[in-house]
């Protein structure tokens, strides 16, 4: 932070105060909102609809804090509506932006699904990210391992990914070093801090970025 408490640009990247927890942070980490012309507060998750952003925190409690205690409103200045049920409303609209993410990095050639096939790209260390679904078996989930120094995210439901790979479930994923293998990444890990109940994120054989860290709720 800046003197004088102002937001400013680190070189980990821009950084913005949460209108909630009064925190500045990168905003990769957080949501942003503008105020539609009838006043109606407006999630802007790919951070390009028009307006002063309002900045809140990509995290469950913090939402419900900036709806139930006017904080949109105070931050905008002037009276706004906030939709009901905001948390679950930007709950979904993140899960269903990482899972067309996915689906694009499949269509790439840039992620695969199914035991055998994560095992082989796992074996062959051509796999970046390790993606399993939070609803599947515990105990099949532990026989693969997150790739060394990459990524594993957990709190992704079986339908979910069964949307990502044109399939009714899918409980193993994998991704490779494409393009948009960082953007889902980064979405997911905005995803997480929505999910009251993620599944456990099992300690990366080298780096902890990308939720290898338990949130308990």
């Amino acid at each position: 932070m800046s003197r004088g408490g102002q937001e400013k640009d680190r070189e980990d990247g821009p950084e913005r105060r949460c209108i909630a927890t009064g925190d500045v942070e990168p905003k990769g980490g957080l949501i942003r909102f503008v105020v539609g012309p009838e006043g109606q507060v407006v999630p802007d998750l790919a951070g390009k609809l028009p307006g002063r952003g309002i900045w809140v925190s990509a995290d469950r409690k913090a939402l419900e804090k900036a709806a139930g205690k006017g904080l949109f409103a105070r931050a905008a200045k002037a009276p706004v509506t906030v939709p009901e049920g905001l948390p679950d409303l930007v709950e979904g609209m993140l899960a269903r932006r990482v899972v067309e993410l996915i689906s694009l990095a499949r269509k790439g050639g840039g992620a695969v699904s199914g035991y055998e096939k994560v095992k082989d790209w796992l074996m062959k260390e051509e796999a970046r990210v390790l993606i399993q679904a939070e609803d599947g078996s515990a105990r099949g989930k532990t026989k693969l391992s997150t790739p060394y120094g990459g990524n594993y995210i957990g709190w992704l439901t079986a339908d979910e990914l069964g949307l990502a790979f044109g399939r009714e479930k899918v409980i193993h994923a994998a991704l490779g070093a494409g393009g948009l293998t960082k953007r889902v990444v980064e979405e997911a890990q905005r995803l997480k801090g929505l999910r009251v109940a993620s599944a456990d994120a099992r300690p990366a054989a080298g780096a902890a970025a990308g939720g290898n860290s338990r949130r308990k709720g």
